[in-house]
């Protein structure tokens, strides 16, 4: 009998325990994660090229490039947040081009340009609610970039030299998704891909556009 009344209020204290909000669940609660404020770094390889619509002539096979910087994601809610941050873009992209010179028909130039720019992404982000560890995100807005560099390389030159005519100011539309993996209380990994597609002309020869599909990988503190 006195065992019996002793697994009673055991089995009462075991059973309040799992249930009990913030402890044995919270683990996989949307509260679990759920931050008004996250600040992260991230690295991104892209594959760019150049756009030039119906001016003929014009050819670009598209290129490896990267970008690196800061994360900001601020929240609205438990689902919808407004992401920035800021990010050092390089792009590259081979082009080929009518020989401006000769008068040879069909002769033709190949160069690479490496364009360099100053990023700050301003989207929404939209997330689902947390489960088993992790969430999905959708991602729409814009990215303005200003220029710190812009080079190219002819085919048969031995070194990158400035060029002329690149824009200072670039627009994009950006668009993507991906998912975020709980590590941690205070520890998030961010995978995704993202197209990126230029607005504004970056360089006078040929009123290019440049736009990028890039890998999206992160870690938001």
């Amino acid at each position: 009998m006195q065992k019996k009344t002793i697994r009673i209020p055991l089995l009462i204290l075991l059973f309040a325990l799992i249930l009990r909000p913030g402890i044995a669940q919270d683990y996989y609660s949307s509260t679990y994660q759920y931050k008004p404020i996250s600040l992260g770094i991230t690295f991104s390889p892209n594959m760019g090229w150049m756009r030039y619509g119906d001016n003929d002539g014009y050819e670009s096979s598209p290129k490896f490039g990267y970008a690196y910087g800061l994360l900001a994601d601020f929240a609205f809610t438990e689902n919808y947040y407004f992401s920035t941050g800021l990010l050092i873009n390089t792009m590259n992209s081979e082009i080929t081009f009518p020989d401006p010179v000769s008068s040879a028909p069909n002769t033709s130039l190949r160069t690479t340009y490496r364009l360099q720019y100053a990023e700050i992404p301003l989207s929404l982000k939209l997330k689902s609610t947390m489960r088993y560890f992790r969430s999905y995100y959708g991602q729409f807005g814009f990215t303005s970039g200003f220029r710190l560099n812009a080079k190219e390389k002819l085919a048969e030159a031995d070194n990158r030299t400035k060029l002329d005519g690149a824009k200072f100011f670039r627009l994009a539309l950006q668009i993507g998704g991906g998912v975020e993996w709980q590590l941690d209380h205070n520890l998030v990994m961010m995978t995704g891909l993202s197209f990126n597609n230029g607005f504004t002309t970056a360089v006078n020869h040929g009123d290019g556009r440049n736009s990028y599909v890039a890998f999206n990988f992160g870690i938001l503190f």
